[in-house]
């Protein structure tokens, strides 16, 4: 039982929900490693939504309403910490969710598929009984992907993403969107947009612009587009950083 008058209360939260997620075997022993590295990467933004984030979301919220077959694409870390936003996100776009995993295994894929049912999401893809295909370049499980979702998608979100998979996914002609607490990752810099986010905090807010996007017509969700540039986001990202959070 963790007090709520902890100051670390919603970080140790986050933990064990990491934790518990590794222990009921759909995330591996890497992921709660990934974990900590963007946690790190939280505490030196304050452990806050930036203005740059706040722009990308907006973005990155226009361009999925304009998407022909945006996907959302889920692993273990982002079913832990988010899976009911996903849903939230995905049934307001509308927009496919998809499971995709470096160390895939058949007993994670059930696992997740059973969460994601449970929550009444029933049309998930990328589980054991999807027809695959395979992502040309990519070099691991991770190049299996549905035919009726990211192989024929126009735009992936993919939320703590590796930065192989996000270039290769580029170089084949989709629009990619990363969430990624290190502005100078390989998937930070290689992504169309990227947020650089906690997916707690990013995942909720993206849910609120899509509420106040979702009657926009395609002229102006193409205006909140307009101009916006990944690399002067990252540089924006970068100058956000408080190094007296350290």
């Amino acid at each position: 039982m963790i007090p709520k008058n902890h100051p670390r209360y919603k970080s140790l939260v986050l933990r064990d929900k990491i934790m518990k997620a590794y222990k009921e075997g759909y995330l591996s022993e890497t992921g709660m490693i990934a974990h900590g590295r963007g946690e790190t990467f939280d505490y030196l933004f304050g452990e806050k939504t930036t203005e740059p984030s706040k722009i990308a979301i907006k973005v990155t919220v226009a361009k999925l309403f304009l998407a022909k077959n945006p996907v959302i694409s889920i692993n273990g870390n982002v079913t832990a910490l988010v899976i009911d936003e996903i849903i939230q996100l995905a049934n307001l776009i509308p927009a496919k969710i998809e499971i995709n995993l470096f160390y895939r295994t058949k007993k994670r894929v059930d696992i997740i598929k059973s969460i994601v049912d449970k929550k009444g999401y029933k049309n998930v893809l990328g589980t054991n009984e999807d027809d695959s295909l395979y992502v040309n370049g990519i070099e691991s499980p991770r190049a299996a992907a549905s035919k009726n979702g990211i192989y024929s998608s126009d735009l992936v979100l993919v939320p703590l993403e590796d930065g192989d998979r996000t270039e290769i996914l580029v170089d084949s002609g989709k629009e990619v969107i990363a969430i990624d607490l290190n502005p100078l990752s390989r998937t930070s810099k290689k992504a169309n947009i990227t947020i650089v986010d906690n997916i707690i905090r990013a995942i909720p807010l993206m849910i609120k612009t899509a509420e106040n996007f979702k009657n926009y017509s395609k002229e102006e969700l193409k205006d909140i587009i307009k101009g916006f540039s990944n690399e002067n986001n990252l540089k924006e990202s970068l100058k956000c950083i408080d190094l007296n959070n350290i």
